[in-house]
């Protein structure tokens, strides 16, 4: 409970505010409304059939009192007590929902869908609450981008060029937005109702059952002895550990405050301790089966199934994690740094046997999945196998008791409120964007700006993705980007699915690219380091995972696509993988300026430029990539031994 504590404080950070604190009488109305979160959507996705507009509302009234609840209005009030803005708030929010679940039926079938004034004065109420609701949860940047929307949507005609329109009356717009399926209620509300919130409680129950202290521990039995064993303890341990969370702030928060003391023990600096944690625990948003709950959202804007996401992602997530490997090995190496002594490490045997049992739920999930089952299916057996597979180890701790199970709901709630409000309050610029054919027009914009020219869209369209999720979660960032960057692509001719990985790849990055790295300043503060610094290391860690996407959209093979959206089989996928592993390889001795010696100039840029012609696919870009580089090792190689011997001479 109070490691929980710990990161539910540092998670905050992500919202730039933290969690209330009650006790008495409050806490517990507090954990039942959490708890009654979860129980309603393990009962209505699991035992009823209720309509979507009605879980949906329903669910979001649970989320809009858990927020008014849990997160003060602003840092400096009182976070022992509820105040009575928050009360009006909160009644508020549950009038404007209970409407609209009451009176559904009466709009659409008695009144053929013709709103009267009440309809509207409720709509405004919901809207104005859940932008509140958006700004203590999330920040302040979706609710502003959503009343921008708004005044886009209403005064189109004001606007200049092809980003005019003809314009909406406020009427339609609260109509779309609250009276229907196509906005505040629509597939991102219903995702995040089903799927999203069904998984975010399966990982509470495997965290509950002491499976995030099991990675950590297999972790170092796997990797403790290596070169800087630490800190390719925590690439493991992040990976595994944000595989189900998805949150880079909450990876950090998980998993940093074991590994970052770890490394700082063998000697590496604190500031590459904390941009070993960032870029790792970042990771864990592309890292399949969750993707911090997009590949949900994604399968759904894309009309595909969500194991179809997941395999797609099992290749980039593994080049991304080879990147950081390479990448901190390089550095140990250069800075002398050796493994952790094998007295301090555990056994793999030993590990596996005291609690291996607990990696049999996420096998279970992925294999329900790959052979077919729904998500909802899946994330079902996940958690019942969670809870049967914690009374099957022979650590007594692990078992998922009534307590512990009661915690999972209540953790499951809390973890799914930015997710969910952020969903809801993304329904309003996902409406706009439809009304309005925004997302034709910036794609449009981007293809005339690049000239046609692909190099450039996909450099334009990274900048947009980084800028625009900068400070958000990922399932917030994942949208924003989907409905403005992916068309730009798509209409440029690159696979959808593959278009949709890049926006949502650079999207996650951006919790290590400055200014905003909340993924690097929570490492920091972690580590005793500083923040800009510790965001800079990050992202020249990371810099090697950047090559990924663009090797991605030219190549989408490496999602098991073509470029028509087919399908692709695995074993015409091994050769790309290698030629894009060696492209990785090649670029991080650039960045990092080390092979075996401190790189010189021509090996710099030969490495570089060798990594750079594995981007585009083809045999004689890849010949020339791996010839330049096979000749770079050979060069280094040489001069190293001219080294060598000149300083045994000496």
């Amino acid at each position: 409970m109070e490691q929980n504590t710990k990161t539910d404080a540092i998670v905050d950070n992500e919202a730039g505010g933290g969690l209330r604190d009650f006790t008495g009488g409050m806490k517990i109305f507090m954990l039942a409304v959490a708890a009654g979160l979860s129980i309603f959507a393990i009962y209505t996705n699991g035992f009823s059939t209720i309509q979507e507009i009605y879980r949906n509302g329903i669910f979001l009234g649970f989320l809009l009192t858990l927020t008014f609840l849990l997160y003060p209005i602003t840092k400096k009030s009182d976070r022992s007590k509820l105040g009575i803005v928050d009360i009006l708030f909160i009644v508020l929010g549950l009038a404007g929902v209970s409407y609209i679940v009451m009176f559904y039926t009466t709009i659409h079938v008695e009144r053929s869908s013709q709103a009267i004034t009440q309809d509207y004065i409720f709509a405004v109420i919901l809207i104005l609450v859940l932008l509140e609701a958006s700004r203590r949860a999330i920040g302040i940047f979706i609710p502003l981008l959503s009343a921008i929307a708004i005044i886009y949507a209403m005064f189109g005609p004001y606007f200049p060029g092809m980003f005019g329109h003809a314009g909406f009356s406020i009427e339609r717009l609260l109509y779309r937005m609250y009276m229907t399926t196509e906005g505040i209620f629509g597939m991102t509300l219903s995702i995040a109702s089903t799927y999203i919130v069904l998984f975010i409680l399966f990982g509470a129950f495997l965290t509950v059952s002491g499976a995030s202290q099991f990675f950590n521990e297999l972790a170092m039995a796997i990797a403790g002895r290596r070169r800087g064993g630490p800190a390719q303890v925590a690439v493991i341990s992040s990976a595994l550990t944000g595989s189900l969370s998805g949150s880079a702030v909450a990876n950090v928060a998980t998993t940093g405050s074991f590994t970052i003391p770890l490394m700082k023990g063998i000697g590496l600096k604190p500031r590459f301790a904390g941009a070993v944690e960032a870029a790792a625990s970042t990771g864990g948003m592309i890292m399949p089966p969750i993707m911090g709950a997009a590949a949900f959202i994604m399968a759904g804007f894309l009309g595909v199934s969500y194991s179809t996401i997941i395999l797609a992602a099992i290749i980039p997530s593994i080049l991304y994690y080879a990147s950081l490997i390479i990448a901190i090995d390089l550095e140990a190496k250069k800075q002398g740094l050796k493994g952790m002594s094998k007295e301090s490490i555990p056994l793999v045997k030993k590990v596996l046997l005291e609690r291996g049992v607990l990696l049999l739920p996420i096998l279970i999930v992925i294999g329900a999945l790959l052979l077919g089952r729904t998500p909802l299916f899946a994330g079902f057996a996940g958690i019942i196998s969670v809870i049967i597979a914690s009374w099957l180890t022979r650590d007594k701790s692990t078992r998922v008791t009534p307590a512990k199970a009661f915690q999972a709901l209540v953790d499951g709630a809390r973890g799914s409120i930015q997710v969910g409000i952020a969903c809801a309050s993304i329904g309003i610029i996902i409406s706009v964007v439809t009304m309005t054919g925004l997302g034709s027009t910036f794609a449009y914009n981007i293809l005339n700006l690049a000239g046609g020219t692909m190099i450039i869209i996909l450099l334009l369209v990274m900048v947009t993705c980084i800028v625009l999720s900068l400070g958000l979660p990922s399932t917030a960032l994942y949208i924003i980007v989907a409905v403005t960057a992916a068309p730009a692509l798509i209409n440029a001719g690159i696979n959808p699915l593959a278009a949709h990985f890049f926006v949502f790849w650079f999207g996650a990055l951006s919790n290590v690219t400055p200014p905003v790295a909340l993924a690097a300043y929570t490492a920091a503060g972690i580590a005793g380091a500083d923040a800009m610094k510790t965001s800079w290391t990050a992202l020249r860690l990371a810099l090697p995972g950047f090559i990924v996407p663009f090797m991605i959209a030219y190549n989408p093979i490496l999602i098991m696509q073509d470029p028509a959206g087919g399908t692709v089989p695995f074993y015409e996928v091994i050769i790309p993988f290698l030629t894009a592993l060696i492209g990785i390889f090649g670029l991080a001795i650039s960045i990092n300026n080390f092979l075996n010696v401190k790189l010189n100039i021509i090996e710099r840029l030969g490495f570089f430029a060798g990594a750079m012609m594995l981007i585009k696919p083809g045999l004689l870009t890849d010949g020339i990539g791996i010839g330049i580089l096979g000749l770079m090792i050979l060069f280094h190689f040489a001069r190293e031994k001219k080294i060598t011997s000149s300083t045994v001479t000496t």
